[in-house]
C-alpha cells in the first residue's frame, strides 16, 4: 500500500522496532555498557546534537528557532544542512561553533562541548565561514590571512605558503587588491579561504558556493570531498542548491527548527521514491504539517529510520551510507576494562589504549602551544590600527577634531565683547549734530564738563558710544535691540556732583538725585550686563582718581575702603578661560574616545567580524585589550596636541607639574572610551548608540563643573555631580593648572582615584555585557 505522499505502507517505522539496519542489538545492556557507548559514540562523532532547544523574546511569547531537534555529524563525512531561510540554520551553526547557547539540550563537538575550557570550540579546532562576508574591507587579501592565520596560531610563513594555495585554488586576485574592492563573488572565494586557511577538523560552511562560478563549484566540492576521505576532517555545509547536496555523505532537512530527516541522499531518494532532493524535502514538510497536528510530535520531528531511533543509537550499528558510525557490540572486538577509580578503558585488539587516550585527550583538548595569545593580539592590534589609518574620516576625527575645538574654544571663549552699543542722553550739553560723538572738556583740576570728562573715561575697546537727545529715545534703542544700556545724564549733573563732594551727609535729595548718572541696561544677556557695570564702574573710579589727581588730592580716597591684594591664587583680572580650560580639555578628550569606541563594536557585530574572530577563539577580554591598547596610543597623541595648543600656543595659565596633567588626561580619555565600549557593548545598533552618547554629553557637561561651579547646584545636584566620570578629574586639573598643587591634595588625588574607578567599572561592565551577548 502506498499513503498519500507516495511512501510505501511497509516503509512506515515502529520507534520500537530494530529497522533493517540494526544489527544484534542489545538494548537491555548493563549501565556500564550504556555509559561506554555513549562516551564512544561521541569520541567517534564529529558533532552529537541531542533534543537541542532555542528560542528568543519572552518566556510568555517565545519565538521558537529550534525545537528539540537531534542531529548527529560522523567524522569524516560531508553532512549537507538543507532548508529555507529562517528554518533555523544559521542559529544550530551558531550553537554549535560556541557562539550561542541552547537553552536546553546539549551539544558534543569533535569529543567536547563548545564553549568549555579545553574544548577547541571555539578555537583553531574549527573553520567557520558565516553566511555574510564577515570581512575587513579596509585589508588586502594578504593582510586578512595574516590576521585570521595569527589568531589561529599560524606562523608568518606557514600562512604565506597556505596563501599561495588557496589564491590559486579558489582563481582569487592579486593578494595585494583590497577586500573592499573586490566584486561580491571574490569577496565570498576570501571568505571561504579564510575557514580553509588553518586547515581545521571541522568546517562549517554557511552557503559557501552562493553567487560562485559552476566550475568553481564543483571544484570546491571536490575539494571538500577529498579531504574528508581520510577520515580526518569533517565538514557541515548549509546550500541553496539542494541538488548539489547529492555529493554529500549525509543530508540533514530542516525546517522550522526540526531536523525531518536524516540520511544519505540516494537513501533518501530511495525511501521516498523521488528523483530530486527538492521532492523529498517537499513530502517530508507536508508530512510534518499533517503529523505536527497528533500528539506524537517525535515522529514529525525526525522521519528517518535511524533519527526515529536516535535515543538508541549508543547501542546500535547504522550503516557507513548514513553518515554516523556507531557501536556494534556484536561484530567489534572491544574490551571495556574499569580502573580502580571507575574510570572505563576501551581496548581495540592489541593497540596501546593508554597512547591512543593520551593523543584523542590531546586532540579534544585544543591547548596546542603555537596558539598563543601573543599571536591573537598581535593580529588584534595590527586590525585596529590598520583599520585607523586606512580610514582618512577617522584620522581627522581623531587628530584634527580634538585641535580644532581647542582653537575654537580659545579663541570664542572668555574674551571680553567688542562693540557693546551704548546709548548716552547728556542734558548738560545740548547737541545739534548727534553724529559729532566726541564731548570736550578742559583738562586740569577744573569741576567743569564732568559729564564729559566721565564719558570720556568709558572703555571705547568694549563700548561704542551713540548719542540721543531723549532718555526715551535711548530707552527705545535698548528694547529694539539698537544697544545694549542707556546712559543719562542731567542738566546740571556737574554742579550737583560738586555739591555732594563738598556737602558731604548735608546733601539735599535734590543734589543728590541730579548728581546720580542714570543707567538702564538691557540684563537678558547676563555676561554683556555684568561687563558693562564692570566697564562703568571702573569709568567712573578711573574718572574720580584723575580729579583728585589734577586737584592735588591723595588718589585712593577715589577707592572704596576694601583692599583687594594680590590673590593667593590667581589675579586681580581672573580669565574665565582660564577657570573653563580644565574642564574643556577633559571633555574633549573623554568624549572624543567615547565617540571612537561606541561604535567600533557595533560596526564589527554587525558586520559579522566579531562573531567570527570569536569563533576564531578570540575572548572578548582580548578585544577589549586591544582597543584600550590602541586607544592609548591615540589618547597619548590627542592630549599632546590638546595641551600644546591649549597652553604654549593660547597662553592658558598652568602652575602644576606638567606630567601629572598629562597623566589626568590620558586617564580621561581611558575612562571615556571605556564608556564608549559598555555603550557599545549594550546597544545593538549604531543609531542607538550615538543617540546614548549624544544623550550623556549635555548632562555631563553641565553637571560636572565644566562651565559653572558645582557650589552653585542644589544640594541634590551636587551630590549627583560629585558621582560623575568629570567632576573629580576636572577639580583636580584646575586645581593643578590654577593653584600648582600636587598629589598630596585630596582635590588632586581625588581624581586619580574616581578615574581609575570609572575605568575598572565600564571595563567590567563591558567584559560582563559582551560575555552574556556571547553565549
Amino acid at each position: 500500500m502506498v499513503d498519500s505522499e507516495g511512501v510505501t505502507m511497509g516503509e512506515r517505522v515502529d520507534p520500537t522496532a530494530p529497522g533493517p539496519d540494526l544489527v544484534g542489538v542489545n538494548v537491555e545492556r548493563p549501565p556500564l555498557m550504556h555509559q561506554q557507548s555513549t562516551v564512544w559514540n561521541r569520541r567517534q562523532q564529529a558533532v552529537s546534537v541531542r533534543h537541542a532547544y532555542k528560542h528568543y523574546g519572552s518566556k510568555k511569547k517565545p519565538n521558537n528557532v529550534l525545537s528539540d531537534l537531534n542531529m548527529t555529524v560522523g567524522k569524516g563525512t560531508i553532512y549537507g544542512l538543507l532548508g529555507a531561510s529562517g528554518c533555523g540554520k544559521t542559529t544550530l551553526l551558531s550553537c554549535i561553533v560556541g557562539r550561542r547557547r541552547l537553552n536546553t539540550g546539549e551539544i558534543w563537538v569533535l569529543g567536547g562541548r563548545p564553549g568549555t575550557k579545553g574544548s577547541g570550540v571555539p578555537g583553531k579546532r574549527v573553520g567557520y565561514m558565516p553566511q555574510e562576508i564577515a570581512l575587513y574591507g579596509e585589508f588586502t587579501i594578504k593582510e586578512t590571512m595574516m590576521y585570521f592565520g595569527w589568531i589561529f596560531g599560524m606562523e608568518s610563513r606557514e600562512i604565506n605558503e597556505r596563501l599561495q594555495f588557496l589564491l590559486n585554488f579558489l582563481d582569487l586576485p592579486s593578494q595585494n587588491r583590497m577586500v573592499k574592492n573586490l566584486s561580491g563573488g571574490q569577496q565570498r572565494r576570501v571568505s571561504f579561504a579564510v575557514a580553509l586557511m588553518h586547515d581545521p577538523e571541522l568546517l562549517i560552511l554557511d552557503e559557501p558556493t552562493v553567487g560562485v562560478d559552476p566550475l568553481l563549484r564543483q571544484s570546491i566540492w571536490n575539494h571538500l570531498v577529498q579531504i574528508t576521505k581520510d577520515g580526518n576532517k569533517t565538514v557541515i555545509i548549509t546550500t541553496h542548491y539542494i541538488e548539489e547536496a547529492r555529493q554529500a555523505h549525509t543530508i540533514g532537512l530542516m525546517r522550522s527548527g526540526r531536523l525531518l530527516a536524516e540520511e544519505s541522499p540516494q537513501r533518501l531518494l530511495s525511501m521516498y521514491q523521488c528523483t530530486s532532493l527538492e521532492d523529498v524535502f517537499l513530502k517530508l514538510s507536508r508530512k510534518q504539517v499533517q503529523v505536527g497536528s497528533t500528539a506524537d510530535q517525535n515522529i514529525a520531528n525526525n522521519i528517518s529510520l535511524a533519527s526515529l531511533n536516535w535515543s538508541k543509537k549508543d547501542a546500535i550499528s547504522v550503516t557507513e551510507e548514513s553518515g554516523v558510525v556507531g557501536l556494534n557490540f556484536h561484530q567489534s572486538k572491544e574490551v571495556l576494562v574499569t580502573d580502580s577509580n571507575g574510570h572505563i578503558d576501551v581496548s581495540m585488539g592489541k593497540t596501546s589504549a593508554t597512547s591512543r587516550g593520551i593523543k584523542e585527550a590531546c586532540d579534544d583538548c585544543g591547548n596546542c602551544s603555537d596558539f598563543t595569545t601573543t599571536g591573537k593580539l598581535r593580529a588584534l592590534l595590527q586590525k585596529n590600527f590598520l583599520r585607523m589609518w586606512r580610514n582618512v574620516g577617522v584620522m581627522l576625527f581623531i587628530f584634527a577634531l580634538p585641535v580644532m575645538q581647542v582653537i575654537l574654544f580659545c579663541l570664542a571663549i572668555g574674551g571680553d565683547p567688542k562693540g557693546l552699543k551704548l546709548a548716552i542722553v547728556n542734558h548738560e550739553r545740548n547737541f545739534t549734530n548727534l553724529t559729532y560723538q566726541r564731548c570736550e572738556w578742559e583738562p586740569g583740576c577744573k569741576l567743569m564738563d564732568l559729564s564729559c570728562r566721565y564719558i570720556d573715561s568709558i572703555n571705547t575697546s568694549t563700548i561704542v558710544k551713540h548719542y540721543y537727545r531723549t532718555p526715551e529715545e535711548a530707552k527705545m534703542a535698548v528694547r529694539t535691540g539698537e544697544a545694549w544700556g542707556a546712559l543719562y545724564f542731567t542738566e546740571n549733573f556737574t554742579d550737583a556732583l560738586v555739591a555732594r563732594m563738598a556737602l558731604g551727609k548735608d546733601a539735599d535729595e535734590e543734589t543728590l538725585d541730579q548728581s546720580e548718572v542714570r543707567v538702564w541696561l538691557d540684563m537678558s544677556n547676563q555676561q554683556i550686563g555684568i561687563i558693562l557695570q564692570r566697564d562703568l564702574q571702573l569709568a567712573f573710579q578711573n574718572f574720580t582718581k584723575d580729579i583728585f589727581r589734577a586737584c592735588e588730592y591723595n588718589e585712593e580716597l577715589a577707592e572704596i575702603p576694601i583692599s583687594f591684594k594680590k590673590p593667593i591664587y590667581g589675579s586681580n583680572q581672573p580669565s574665565f578661560t582660564d577657570f573653563v580650560a580644565p574642564g574643556v580639555i577633559l571633555t574633549i578628550v573623554f568624549f572624543l574616545a567615547v565617540a571612537l569606541t561606541s561604535s567600533a563594536l557595533i560596526i564589527e557585530r554587525m558586520e559579522g567580524l566579531l562573531d567570527r574572530s570569536w569563533v576564531a577563539g578570540v575572548t572578548p577580554g582580548e578585544i577589549l585589550f586591544s582597543h584600550v591598547v590602541t586607544q592609548f596610543v591615540v589618547m597619548c597623541g590627542q592630549t599632546t596636541l590638546v595641551l600644546i595648543f591649549m597652553i604654549l600656543v593660547f597662553k592658558v595659565e598652568c602652575r602644576g607639574d606638567i606630567i601629572l596633567v598629562i597623566i589626568i588626561t590620558i586617564l580621561q580619555g581611558l575612562c571615556g572610551m571605556c564608556f564608549g565600549f559598555v555603550i557599545s557593548a549594550i546597544c545593538e545598533l549604531e543609531r542607538n548608540a550615538i543617540q546614548l552618547a549624544l544623550g550623556s554629553f549635555y548632562p555631563t557637561l553641565l553637571l560636572s563643573g565644566v562651565i559653572w561651579p558645582i557650589e552653585g547646584m542644589p544640594t541634590i545636584l551636587r551630590y549627583i555631580s560629585t558621582f560623575l566620570p568629570l567632576t573629580l578629574a576636572t577639580t583636580s586639573l584646575r586645581s593643578m593648572m590654577t593653584r600648582g598643587w600636587g598629589l598630596s591634595e585630596p582635590d588632586v588625588y581625588y581624581g586619580f582615584i574616581a578615574t581609575i574607578i570609572w575605568i575598572g567599572a565600564f571595563l567590567t561592565i563591558s567584559l560582563v555585557v559582551l560575555k552574556a551577548k556571547r553565549g
